[in-house]
C-alpha cells in the first residue's frame, strides 16, 4: 500500500515538472505581451513601475525551467536534499507570485489615474507626422480601440494640431472602416468613430494587468500542489519502510 502511495506521488511530482516547464514557457509569453502592449501605449501611461509584475512574471518564468529540471532529477534519484530545495524553491516562487498578484492589484488600481492624468498632454503634442512619436501613438489607438478623441471627436477642436491645420478635420484615424473617401471632415461625423479614447485605453491597460494577475494565481496554485506531492515523498522516505526497501532493491537493482 506504501509503495503504491509513494509511486502515485512520484508520478505527481514528474507530471508537475512537466506543467512547470509549459508554465514557464507561458509565463514567458505573457511578461512579453504585456512589454510589447506597454510600447504602444506608453505615451498613455507614464509610470513604468507598472511593469514591474511583467518583469517578475519572466523571471518567474524562467526560474520554473530551472524548477522543472530540479524537480525531475530528485524525483528520478529519490534524492532527500534535492527534494527539499524542489519545495524550498516552489515555496519562493508562490511567495513571489503572491507578491505579483498584489502588485498587479495596485497598479492595475492606479492605471485610470495615469491615463487621465497624460492623455491630455499626448492629444496637444499631436502633429500629424509619422516621424513623431505621440502623433504616431494615437493614430495607433485610435485605428486599434476605433475611437476618437479623449472623450468623442469633438475633444479635437481644443488641440493644438486642429486649430493650427484650420481644416475643419481631425485625423484620418478616426474614419471608420469601410467609409469611401473619409477625408476626417467635421461636417461628416457619422464617418468618425463616435467612441472616446480615453475609456478604451484604460479598458484595455486594465485587461493586461489582469492577465498578469490570473496568470499568477493560476500556477501559484500548481506550485502549491507541487510543494504538497514533494513533502509527501520526503515524509514517506524518512518514515515509511516500503520506501526505504524500494529504494534499497532499486540501489543494488
Amino acid at each position: 500500500m506504501g509503495q503504491c502511495g509513494i509511486t502515485s506521488s512520484k508520478t505527481v511530482l514528474v507530471f508537475l515538472n512537466l506543467i512547470f516547464w509549459a508554465a514557464a514557457g507561458i509565463l514567458c509569453y505573457i511578461g512579453a505581451y504585456v512589454f510589447i502592449t506597454y510600447d504602444d501605449y506608453d505615451h498613455f501611461f507614464e509610470d513604468v513601475y507598472t511593469l514591474i509584475p511583467a518583469v517578475v512574471i519572466i523571471a518567474v518564468g524562467t526560474l520554473l525551467f530551472i524548477i522543472g529540471l530540479i524537480g525531475c532529477c530528485a524525483t528520478i534519484r529519490e534524492s532527500s536534499c534535492g527534494l527539499a530545495t524542489f519545495a524550498a524553491i516552489l515555496l519562493l516562487v508562490f511567495v513571489t507570485e503572491c507578491v505579483v498578484v498584489v502588485l498587479g492589484y495596485i497598479y492595475r488600481a492606479k492605471v485610470e489615474d495615469q491615463v487621465n492624468h497624460s492623455i491630455q498632454k499626448v492629444y496637444n503634442e499631436y502633429n500629424g507626422t509619422n516621424s513623431d512619436a505621440p502623433s504616431r501613438a494615437i493614430d495607433y489607438v485610435q485605428r486599434q480601440l476605433h475611437c476618437c478623441g479623449i472623450h468623442n471627436y469633438s475633444d479635437w477642436r481644443n488641440t493644438r494640431w486642429f486649430k493650427e491645420s484650420k481644416n475643419n478635420s481631425v485625423p484620418v484615424s478616426c474614419c471608420q472602416p469601410g467609409i469611401s473617401n473619409c477625408t476626417g471632415t467635421l461636417t461628416r461625423p457619422a464617418d468618425l468613430y463616435q467612441e472616446g479614447c480615453e475609456a478604451l485605453v484604460v479598458k484595455k491597460l486594465k485587461e493586461i494587468m489582469m492577465y498578469v494577475i490570473w496568470a499568477a494565481l493560476t500556477f501559484a496554485s500548481i506550485q502549491m500542489l507541487g510543494m504538497l506531492c514533494a513533502c509527501v515523498v520526503l515524509c514517506r522516505r524518512s518514515h515509511d519502510p516500503a520506501y526505504e526497501l524500494l529504494v534499497t532493491t532499486n540501489s543494488y537493482a
